[in-house]
């Protein structure tokens, strides 16, 4: 059987990720076994747009849902998704098992099962509540706006994929599920 993979964009390409000032110990070293994992078992991989790198580029402060929950951005990820959708119908149409969707836990366009969120918005450096704003960002048991915008488009056109959500600590069992998925 042909095996196919789709990943968020920065699972390939980390320079595409908002600039961190501290990433997570160990969060590099997952990802790399995850990606390591599809490569060893043959399987293809489809490397999904990042909306936020379209919209903002790679200059960008950190966002949170709240901030791309708007229609024009849903329609930009919507919009994004349509060229590879086809390509799912393709390889679909012709045999190939899609695996799933890998997305990132905890991003606003990419969680699957985590995103954030948070009343995030305005002028920094003239934010008097500055450190109010900082905590009111968490994470919330829901999709990200393009994990969100392809669930429902997958659902229009009768595709059912399974979505895993990368976080540093879920790296083992994304691994034993893809090699589970191709025996």
């Amino acid at each position: 059987m042909k095996d196919i993979i789709l990943v968020s964009h920065c699972m390939l390409n980390t320079f595409s990720k908002v600039e961190s000032f501290g990433e997570e110990e160990g969060r590099e070293e997952a990802r790399r076994k995850v990606m390591k994992t599809i490569i060893e078992n043959g399987i293809g991989i489809i490397q999904l747009p990042c909306p936020e790198l379209i919209m903002y580029g790679t200059k960008r402060w950190g966002h949170v849902k709240d901030q791309f929950d708007t229609p024009h951005f849903r329609n930009v990820c919507r919009c994004e998704f349509e060229i590879y959708l086809q390509q799912l119908q393709e390889y679909i149409n012709n045999g190939y098992n899609i695996i799933g969707i890998l997305g990132i836990d905890g991003s606003p366009s990419c969680g699957v099962d985590l995103t954030c969120v948070g009343d995030w918005r305005g002028e920094i450096g003239s934010n008097p509540n500055l450190r109010q704003t900082i905590d009111s960002i968490k994470y919330i048991g829901e999709k990200g706006v393009l994990m969100d915008e392809i669930s429902k488009i997958l659902s229009e056109n009768g595709i059912e994929l399974e979505m895993f959500g990368f976080q540093t600590e879920t790296a083992d069992k994304i691994c034993e599920r893809i090699e589970n998925a191709v025996k």
